[in-house]
């Protein structure tokens, strides 16, 4: 069985779709005022930093992936390209492994294939209450309850070193990648790779 170990890193919407994003933002505010939304709003600066969680507008800063016990490496550049080299890896995977791939990684990279035109070379099936094809860590340790739990917190408890606590994290990577710091967040990203698979092989007693 061929695993492929994968993290991604992902950055909010670029400039060419501020236009858009503004009328989507000023519907909100309408909403809000009009009462049929009762979330604060938010500022159009803190929308736009919440599109890097979002496959629509948001975009891939990079991929970092692994087969079974082979070195981590890393995809970035520009974004179409990411996804086409992503999905001639993922070609001839039997198992993808991640923590929050259902919710997250995998779910955005779909996401931005279509947006950006580039064919996924395989379907997977994202059911839940299964762990193959795609093996989450997050829902394996919680055995699919609603107990949440991070990656950090996964690996201190099974005395695997963590990948946070550097200067770069994933609720800082925007600003890392504005100050030109994108050789900073492949290292993240293939650390978190490395822990990833670390707490797949104490997990399944490897």
């Amino acid at each position: 069985m061929r695993k492929l170990f994968l993290d991604i890193e992902t950055i909010p919407a670029d400039e060419s779709k501020y236009e858009i994003l503004k009328e989507i933002h000023a519907r909100k505010l309408e909403r809000h005022k009009s009462g049929v939304s009762t979330k604060p709003p938010e500022t159009f600066e803190e929308y736009l930093e919440s599109t890097g969680l979002d496959g629509a507008f948001g975009r891939i800063c990079c991929i970092s992936y692994a087969y079974d016990n082979e070195p981590v490496e890393t995809l970035y550049g520009e974004e179409a390209q990411i996804l086409i080299s992503f999905w001639k890896v993922a070609e001839n995977v039997d198992l993808f492994v991640g923590f929050n791939l259902l919710d997250f990684d995998l779910r955005f990279i779909f996401q931005r294939s279509i947006i950006l035109g580039v064919k996924p070379t395989r379907q997977l099936s994202f059911a839940r209450y299964r762990s193959d094809p795609i093996y989450d860590l997050m829902w394996e340790w919680s055995k699919w309850s609603n107990t949440r739990i991070s990656l950090d917190t996964l690996a201190k408890a099974l005395g695997i070193p963590s990948s946070k606590g550097g200067e770069i994290e994933g609720r800082n990577v925007a600003q890392a990648y504005r100050d030109g710091r994108l050789k900073e967040i492949c290292a993240y990203c293939a650390k978190d790779v490395e822990v990833t698979r670390a707490i797949y092989n104490r997990m399944t007693f490897l």
